[in-house]
């Protein structure tokens, strides 16, 4: 039987990940990353957690938030 729960919770994961990477994108001059994961589904990654990020987590990120703070003044 096939049951649409792990596809509404993946959705679910995905818009979970993406108010946290908007919220954190407010507060932060980096870019916030939502990365697809198939044991987590989607999570929310700060850039600024790395220096560059590793090529295995860049080719799963699936949409950027940008940081909304400017280190400009």
């Amino acid at each position: 039987m096939a049951s649409l729960a792990p596809i509404a919770s993946n959705a679910e994961r995905y818009f979970e990940a993406l108010a946290v990477a908007e919220r954190r994108a407010l507060h932060s001059y980096f870019d916030q990353h939502i990365v697809e994961d198939d044991d987590l589904g989607y999570f929310a990654l700060d850039e600024g957690d790395y220096n560059a990020l590793p090529a295995h987590l860049t080719n799963r990120v699936v949409h950027t938030v940008r940081g909304g703070m400017l280190d400009e003044f």
